[in-house]
């Protein structure tokens, strides 16, 4: 079991690393392999709208997003884990899945099939310091689609609200255990239930 997983946050050892850190640390517990890509510091191009990919669905912009796309194709399990600004996932996640128009491309234009020739399942974590009713209603119409596009089932959902100083994740134990055993869930290849959403005041 393969997972890769995407900290969108810019900010090392914040709530969204350590709930993330969570995830994973549940996910080797059962054998799982995992990854972690921090977008922060990767070199990662927003989608040119140039129309490069649309031949042969696959992106022509030259920089880090080209050893994802592998990676992606290669996972049984996607997680990306991204904190709320100004009611969106941040910039670093939002450029990665504009570049998975590519796999758009490739699966509903060229109809090239699965990438990496088979689905996964996919989660998404967040947290946000605002207690707004639609904090995360745009966010989760955006995972929807980019996960859509690479090929991954949208199977759970940890949001968190009311969460926002360095470390005040850890005042919240029940979020931290949330994550593991959702970790540990789907790295049996066991299915958490349709889009389990946690919302924490």
């Amino acid at each position: 079991m393969e997972i890769l997983s995407f900290m969108g946050s810019p900010r090392k050892g914040g709530n969204t690393d350590t709930l993330l850190d969570a995830f994973l640390e549940g996910a080797a517990s059962r054998g799982a392999s995992t990854a972690k890509v921090i977008l922060s510091s990767r070199r990662i191009s927003p989608c040119m709208e140039c129309g490069g990919c649309d031949k042969t669905g696959r992106c022509i912009l030259d920089d880090d997003m080209q050893g994802i796309y592998p990676a992606i194709s290669r996972a049984d399990v996607i997680v990306l884990a991204s904190p709320i600004f100004f009611y969106n996932i941040t910039a670093f996640s939002q450029a990665l899945v504009e570049r998975s128009q590519a796999c758009w491309v490739s699966k509903y234009v060229l109809n090239k099939g699965p990438l990496g020739g088979k689905r996964r399942r996919g989660a998404f974590l967040s947290l946000g310091a605002t207690r707004g009713k639609l904090l995360f209603n745009g966010v989760l119409r955006v995972v929807r689609y980019f996960f859509d596009a690479i090929d991954t089932e949208f199977s759970a959902a940890l949001l968190y609200r009311g969460i926002e100083k360095k470390g005040e994740i850890r005042s919240h134990p029940a979020a931290l255990r949330e994550a593991r055993i959702l970790g540990e869930t789907l790295a049996s290849g066991n299915d958490p239930g349709t889009l389990h959403f946690v919302h924490k005041a």
